[in-house]
């Protein structure tokens, strides 16, 4: 049997819209020339296995991209994002994260090479709390700094940190980076502080952010911690 014949009778399976004008006879016969065409050639399923899921994937990667234009302003161009990088690069990357996430602290020193070395890139920073009480302390903590405009240098402690972001270690990293502790503490009860996550969020799920990090370059959304050169490539593209 050729495998288009296999696709076509494949939409006359029982359950089907084409498969409901048949007769239990024809039904029958449709059922037992698969079964042959399968024990003939067993690929053919295989193969329609593969054609699925590259579709499901195409599909999927449509409705993303679909949802980075609809949501661009607040992708791109929330004044209230905090960036690192150069504020005027040429090409915005926008980074969904969690301090609490193995791989986003993977992602970070990548992250650095890329805007050392690449200085027309401006990174956009996302928090993401979702895994756990302290990754939403730590975020509350990281956008109240960002008032003292300190954003920036807590992110990187945070980042390198191998130990838990409780209360207690994020005090002790404020300090140690001169903030003012007890405005930072009433700042991260802001109910503008929490707003800000629930944002982030309701973003993360228009986009069907799955994990963080997450990445958005251009119309692509690149789930997972990736290398310097992949970046690169990506980076490069948006120039082009």
């Amino acid at each position: 049997m050729r495998r288009r014949d296999f696709a076509a009778l494949a939409a006359l399976l029982p359950g089907t819209a084409l498969a409901q004008g048949l007769s239990a006879e024809q039904r029958a016969e449709v059922l037992q020339i698969l079964r042959d065409a399968l024990r003939q050639d067993p690929t053919i399923l295989r193969d329609a296995m593969a054609s699925l899921e590259q579709a499901e994937i195409a599909d999927r990667v449509g409705a993303q991209t679909r949802a980075i234009a609809e949501n661009a302003e607040a992708l791109f161009r929330d004044a209230g994002d905090a960036v690192k990088g150069n504020p005027q690069g040429r090409v915005t990357i926008v980074e969904f994260f969690d301090v609490r996430c193995g791989y986003c602290k993977q992602l970070h020193p990548t992250m650095e090479q890329l805007l050392q070395r690449e200085r027309d890139v401006r990174l956009v920073l996302k928090d993401l709390p979702i895994l756990g009480p302290n990754s939403v302390i730590a975020a509350r903590a990281l956008i109240a700094a960002q008032r003292q405009n300190q954003y920036a240098g807590l992110y990187d402690a945070l980042m390198r940190l191998r130990e838990e972001p409780s209360e207690p270690v994020l005090r002790r990293e404020a300090e140690r980076l001169r903030l003012d502790w007890p405005r930072l503490r009433r700042d991260m009860d802001d109910p503008a502080t929490q707003a800000r996550i629930e944002r982030n969020v309701a973003l993360a799920r228009r986009l069907d952010i799955q994990g963080t990090p997450a990445m958005v370059i251009g119309t692509t959304l690149l789930p997972g911690a990736v290398d310097l050169a992949t970046l690169q490539r990506l980076t490069a593209a948006q120039r082009g």
